[in-house]
């Protein structure tokens, strides 16, 4: 756990997912005025925000028989998890938990993501809602195994599932650099956990927003902030996998990770807007017969790079 020094650390953390998450709505906000031929300009980038105090004000939406326990549950445990996954993440040299099991613990968080996600579906005793949750199950069926096969490579190379000794064992090389196939299997992970862009499928239009059909007010909001909380979280996490964390010239460590980070997270919210929706039968077929196979040859590598050592 964190030092005494450093308990300022467990209020710092989610204070600063929830600000860059506040960036990359704001970011994408500007994209899509862009993309609709608006100028780009600070009313624009916020306008996503105006929208709030409408949503705290709002009324719950009654349905038929919904089970109402399940379906708070599920809303609730979508950004608490993400939050909980910071715990983990260093900043530097800071972080709440080091865990000797950290990587293990980013990936319980997330799993406990899929199960809110899905009860989330399933609460509001709706169909749009529901098949929007069978389809999160069915993409994360895709996702899920070439994920956790990215964390263990990373995790491998650094014969340790300690956050802080995976960034520390890189020296200078990154793994995204002798771990491609599994940094880009990480990020779509990413990706696909938030279900954005090209992994929005179970939030689709043709589901009149799918798992978030049925959300209003509060929990409306939680569901969507918990989608840029794990984008943010899942950006926060490839630094110290895949990027070297907190190292680097002439800037302290916390600063480089929080570089690294917004770069990271540029480039998702660059990429979920220039590919189209993939279809989750789609992305099972390529999940297991491409990625899955090019994932486990990846862990190979440092696994037999450490053996020969």
């Amino acid at each position: 756990m964190a030092e005494a020094g450093e308990w300022w650390t467990l209020l710092a953390a989610p204070g600063l997912l929830l600000g860059l998450a506040v960036l990359a709505v704001a970011g994408n906000a500007a994209l899509d005025a862009r993309r609709a031929g608006r100028p780009v300009s600070f009313a624009g980038a916020v306008r996503p925000f105006h929208e709030v105090p409408c949503a705290l004000a709002a009324q719950p939406r009654k349905l038929p028989a919904p089970d109402r326990l399940l379906w708070r549950a599920g809303v609730v445990t979508v950004p608490v998890a993400a939050v909980l996954s910071t715990l983990v993440i260093p900043l530097g040299n800071h972080v709440v938990a080091d865990l000797s099991v950290g990587v293990v613990w980013f990936n319980a968080m997330e799993v406990l993501t899929w199960a809110g996600l899905w009860l989330a579906g399933w609460g509001p005793d709706s169909a749009f809602s529901l098949v929007g949750g069978y389809r999160f199950v069915a993409q994360g069926l895709a996702y899920e195994l070439p994920l956790m096969f990215a964390l263990i490579s990373a995790a491998t190379g650094a014969q340790s599932l300690r956050v802080g000794d995976i960034a520390a064992a890189q020296h200078g090389l990154w793994y995204a650099v002798w771990m491609p196939v599994a940094f880009a299997a990480y990020l779509a992970g990413v990706l696909a956990l938030s279900f954005v862009g090209p992994f929005a499928y179970p939030a689709g239009r043709d589901l009149a927003g799918g798992v978030l059909a049925e959300t209003s007010g509060v929990d409306g909001l939680l569901l969507r902030a918990g989608r840029w909380l794990w984008l943010v979280s899942g950006s926060a996490m490839a630094v110290p996998l895949f990027l070297g964390g907190g190292s680097g010239p002439g800037l302290p460590d916390w600063a480089w990770s929080l570089i690294k980070t917004v770069v990271v997270l540029a480039l998702l919210v660059c990429v979920l807007r220039r590919f189209p929706v993939i279809r989750a039968d789609r992305y099972v077929e390529f999940a297991w017969v491409v990625l899955i196979p090019l994932t486990i040859v990846q862990v190979l590598v440092p696994a037999l790079l450490n053996l020969g050592r």
